[in-house]
């Protein structure tokens, strides 16, 4: 019990108040050189994005064949002999003999070409929504690895700065158990020194958790950090460290969240509508009714129009003969519409009903989403203020008047360690709370990515 009694204002004074301040302000990870904020991180995701590349790549592709589809079809030149006779091949012999040298133009059916530019047009300028969509995308994604690394990193940082307290624990066991006047069980002593093998696993259960999320983190971060290095190698997945604070990250509409009126459906939709992703679909739409049109001109004939100089020589006592001009017009003759173009204006009809299906499902999956994501937030602030105003402080006072106890011989000392254990588990569960908040802030961000801009993780 002396052991105890000695060791007992040291252990307070590195476990009690001081841990419930570090609890309740969530400092800042230790710095490391090289360490990247979450700030940091999206940026460096968004830079090195091949997709968003990509992306630019086959607009400008797109671009460039909607202005081939407003061109006409190359004129067709056509180069011939005809009415050659077959027993000599002798071009003078017969008058109708003639070499022929034309030119057809073909004109597309109806607005055709105009439609299918229009087409092109709408569906190149929704790859800039697509990279949009993609940027808020990766914010998120990129958010929520960096988090989950901060969350193990700063887990382990609690309980390496329990595990000395625990240790102590054992060594206060240890010496009250060996001696004749101490009061400590082997049970006791057992159960000090099983606590302290949890946290160890614990704690390379947490190394293992901040290794994935740094190579899952890596696969984003390391191409940029390959560019701007200046040794010219390629950084490896344990060159990367989170550092900083937990990020303020702002919530877009804020008005959305107050507990005074919820939201109606109709409310969120109609800011969901707004997403980056949903008027992508609008344009898809808008593409896909030009289809129609553009199927509606199959019932329109194709023209061509031709024009051939035919050139004859002169008859074989040197009469002069009279070259030939010929023009023509041909065009085809939609009759027998039934098996293609009805059908093709069918299909047409059907794909522009099937995108608008795909938008309205797009927006109900994306609403039912955001109300779960919304519901979950709303949680997570209530406890947040639990654990700040009240849990911590009494997990804090329960560990703090069980060790008393011990120490006036009036208490267990099984109660003390898992009084500490539970308190360090609270503070962890505290630091749980935070992350999940802002995850869920960054995943409610995006879904509002259209009515406003974010910050680093917030989908903007």
């Amino acid at each position: 019990m002396k052991h105890l009694k000695e060791f007992a204002p040291r252990l307070w004074r590195c476990g009690g108040s001081a841990l419930l301040t570090v609890a309740l302000a969530v400092p800042p990870a230790a710095a490391a050189t090289g360490g990247i904020t979450l700030e940091q991180a999206v940026l460096m995701a968004r830079d090195s994005d091949p997709w968003l590349r990509g992306s630019e790549y086959r607009q400008r592709a797109i671009e460039a064949m909607g202005t081939a589809a407003g061109s006409l079809p190359d004129p067709m030149l056509s180069l011939g002999l005809a009415n050659l006779p077959t027993d000599t091949f002798d071009f003078d012999q017969e008058p109708m003999t003639q070499f022929k040298v034309g030119v057809s133009q073909t004109f597309p059916r109806g607005d055709s070409r105009e439609l299918q530019r229009q087409r092109l047009s709408v569906l190149g300028s929704s790859h800039p929504l697509q990279r949009e969509d993609r940027r808020a995308r990766v914010a998120v994604t990129v958010a929520h690895l960096w988090l989950e690394a901060w969350r193990a990193k700063e887990t382990r940082r609690l309980i390496e700065q329990d595990r000395g307290l625990f240790e102590y624990l054992v060594d206060v066991a240890q010496s009250s158990y060996s001696s004749a006047l101490g009061r400590t069980r082997q049970q006791d002593l057992v159960r000090a020194q099983l606590e302290l093998t949890r946290l160890e696993d614990r704690l390379t259960q947490l190394q293992q958790h901040l290794d994935t999320s740094l190579f899952s983190l890596g696969e984003w971060l390391l191409p940029v950090m390959a560019a701007a290095g200046t040794d010219g190698e390629y950084p490896l997945p344990g060159d990367i460290d989170v550092v900083g604070q937990l990020p303020d990250i702002p919530l877009l509409q804020p008005q959305l969240y107050e507990h005074a009126r919820s939201p109606t459906p109709q409310e969120v939709a109609a800011l969901l509508a707004a997403h980056p992703a949903i008027v992508n679909l609008d344009r898809q739409i808008d593409a896909s009714e030009i289809g129609v049109d553009l199927a509606e001109q199959k019932y329109r004939p194709q023209w061509s129009v031709n024009a051939s100089y035919g050139y004859r020589d002169d008859d074989p006592v040197a009469g002069d003969r009279a070259d030939f001009f010929s023009v023509g017009v041909a065009f085809d003759l939609p009759l027998f519409t039934g098996n293609r173009q009805d059908q093709e204006v069918r299909a047409a009809v059907a794909g522009a009903e099937a995108m608008r299906t795909e938008k309205a499902l797009a927006i109900r999956k994306m609403l039912a989403a955001f109300q779960a994501q919304r519901a979950r937030l709303l949680r997570l602030n209530e406890r947040q203020v639990l654990y700040r105003s009240r849990l911590l402080r009494e997990m804090q006072e329960q560990a703090e008047a069980s060790l008393s106890a011990y120490t006036n011989d009036d208490g267990d000392f099984s109660e003390v360690v898992r009084s500490r254990i539970a308190e360090l588990n609270a503070r962890i569960e505290a630091l749980d709370i935070d992350v999940d908040r802002l995850k869920a802030i960054s995943q409610l961000n995006y879904f509002l990515a259209g009515s406003g801009a974010g910050k680093a993780g917030g989908g903007a």
